[in-house]
């Protein structure tokens, strides 16, 4: 690679790789697979710089598909480190933050293809044929993947709603 394709490259890497790590987090729950992920699929790109036409889309794939790939590892399963120390969340008294930890967490329990057509979809905006390309499927395929998705986030909601609601006892004027 020669000085200017180099160059180009550490430009790119520098603008998106904030950007593909939360694109990685939202799809694979867990930071540091996430950047994991990232970093794979940033030396995949750099190996192919100078043939890619669309670094962008090359990336986001790769990202998705190394994300999605992480959790499917068996050494991450046998040595799950983020089991042996629970994540406790604080809660914030921005309402902003809260609801976005809370549908993080929602979106952890939809399984993964699912919830990569969810994040593809409706976070970064894609079509439905480019999230069909960046997941390798049919655009039909997409379409299903993020109607369950969406029905699992919606149940996976609507219990958290029930859960919450079955602590509290409301009297006949309406106050608990």
């Amino acid at each position: 690679m020669d000085a200017e394709s180099e160059e180009g490259f550490r430009e790119f890497v520098q603008a998106r790789f904030a950007p593909l790590r939360a694109l990685a987090y939202v799809t694979c729950g867990d930071w540091q697979a996430a950047e994991d992920a990232v970093s794979g699929a940033l030396s995949r790109l750099y190996l192919k710089w100078d043939k890619v036409a669309t670094p962008e889309a090359y990336a986001r794939k790769a990202v998705i598909r190394a994300a999605i790939g992480e959790k499917r590892r068996p050494w991450r399963r046998e040595h799950a480190v983020g089991e042996a120390f629970p994540d406790v969340v604080a809660p914030d008294r921005s309402g902003d933050v809260d609801e976005r930890l809370r549908l993080r967490a929602a979106l952890r329990r939809v399984p993964p293809r699912q919830r990569a057509a969810l994040v593809l979809r409706y976070i970064e905006g894609l079509s439905l044929d480019e999230t069909a390309e960046v997941l390798g499927c049919a655009p039909g395929t997409v379409k299903s993947q993020t109607s369950r998705g969406l029905d699992t986030l919606r149940a996976v909601l609507a219990a958290e709603i029930t859960e919450k609601g079955a602590g509290h006892v409301v009297s006949d004027r309406g106050r608990a």
